[in-house]
């Protein structure tokens, strides 16, 4: 969430860089400074009020105490006024500040300086192509016919179990899973990153904090008996670690690693995007988050990008990273990097990362702050990345490794799976 100083401190500014995600924010701007205006304005007068009427009671026991007793009662009538007041006064606050909350989360973050302009993502900016193209047999299979073929995916019986998007991995294809989650997780360690296992259900405060709810609750699957929700990734828990805390200088950086199942609806996804492993409604993935100082926390993204293409890179998959234009960013990302993979098979990439960088944004949402040198309380940067997601890594891994003796397994992954080749 934006704070009041970044919207108010320059409003052309805050005008021009939300026009860079598509958003018309100068009425939204206008209520936000009518409502914070009139905030001020009520709690100048419930101040006041509070004043006068500890002023009046502490009026009340010298006029007793000198026999005046009528103009202690009158006091007393004027006291009770005050509070009926300040009560009225108190109400109204909470009513406009609450007012003023829900229009100030509607507001996407600003986006830094170098991300490109666009609407789509035909205007995302490639920074990096990394070809390593494989000779693949003639009119190689995508990975559905693969894994039917090698029968380690079973989709129609994740249809019969749950519904289409929760597939069931079987054989080497659920051990090829659980050793891409460890190898990645090993990765991610060896960075430096603590592993924490956080819960896949969160509640409410949770979603608010790193920008989920209510941006996304139609995309995130609800437990309403309890209000809960499934995790659409492991940022949700792993960054709400640090709700509502003060941490110091010396703390930073906090870096940690988690693995979940995340859980995505995806309405509205159809035709060849969601077909096999494209996009699922259940998957695996591993999550990279950081709390930086904010004057570090474009260096700790360079850091986390660096870290998530030495993955990438590992498995021998070509890849690309790419700067996302501000209308393909998401509502809370101030910079995001997203890595794809190709598939040589769909003759198309495939995303498996994004890296963002939210500045202060989930921050003043979590109520994150640290104490700095001069004691005084500021917001901290927040980052995550997908480290990585498994589905269309798994897909790539599958096309562009198949052989007419079967599917190679990269190097890197060997001592995980136990075997060299799916046949």
């Amino acid at each position: 969430m934006l704070t009041l100083q970044q919207i108010r401190g320059d409003k052309a500014e805050a005008v021009r860089r939300l026009s860079k995600k598509g958003v018309d924010a100068a009425p939204i701007i206008e209520r936000i400074e009518e409502l914070d205006d009139r905030r001020k304005s009520i709690q100048q007068e419930l101040d006041n009020c509070l004043a006068e009427q500890n002023k009046a009671a502490k009026s009340i026991g010298a006029l007793m105490a000198q026999g005046k007793r009528d103009e202690a009662e009158d006091r007393k009538r004027f006291v009770s006024q005050l509070k009926a007041r300040s009560a009225e006064l108190d109400a109204e606050h909470r009513s406009v500040s609450n007012e003023l909350q829900s229009v100030l989360v509607t507001l996407p973050n600003f986006p830094a300086d170098i991300v490109p302009e666009g609407r789509t993502a035909e205007d995302n900016e490639v920074v990096k192509l990394v070809e390593t193209y494989t000779q693949l047999p003639e009119n190689p299979l995508p990975h559905w016919e693969l894994a039917s073929r090698y029968d380690i995916i079973d989709f129609d019986l994740g249809v019969k179990l749950t519904g289409a998007g929760f597939p069931v991995y079987k054989g080497k294809g659920a051990r090829l899973q659980r050793a891409l989650i460890n190898y990645f997780l090993d990765c991610n360690t060896r960075a430096g990153y603590m592993e924490v296992e956080p819960p896949v259900l969160v509640n409410e405060a949770s979603g608010f904090g790193t920008g989920q709810l209510p941006d996304k609750e139609g995309q995130m699957y609800h437990a309403q008996i309890d209000n809960f929700y499934l995790v659409p990734t492991a940022e949700v828990p792993v960054t709400n670690i640090y709700r509502d805390c003060i941490l110091d200088e010396k703390d930073f950086p906090v870096k940690l690693t988690a693995y979940t199942p995340c859980f995505r609806r995806e309405a509205g996804s159809y035709g060849k995007d969601v077909r096999g492993l494209n996009r699922l409604h259940q998957f695996d993935k591993v999550e990279i988050v950081q709390l930086s100082l904010p004057e570090t926390s474009y260096e700790a993204l360079d850091g986390m990008v660096a870290h998530v293409e030495s993955i990438v890179a590992s498995l021998g998959l070509p890849y690309r990273i790419l700067r996302l234009c501000g209308g393909d960013m998401s509502f809370t990302s101030a910079l995001t990097y997203d890595f794809e993979v190709y598939s040589e098979a769909q003759k198309r990439w495939l995303e498996v990362s994004s890296v963002s960088n939210f500045e202060s944004f989930q921050a003043n949402r979590l109520k994150l702050r640290y104490k700095d040198a001069d004691k005084k309380t500021r917001l901290a940067h927040t980052l995550n990345g997908s480290s990585l997601a498994l589905p269309r890594i798994v897909a790539a891994l599958l096309e562009n490794n198949q052989t007419p003796e079967g599917i190679k397994i990269p190097e890197v992954l060997i001592p995980y799976t136990g075997f060299d080749i799916i046949k």
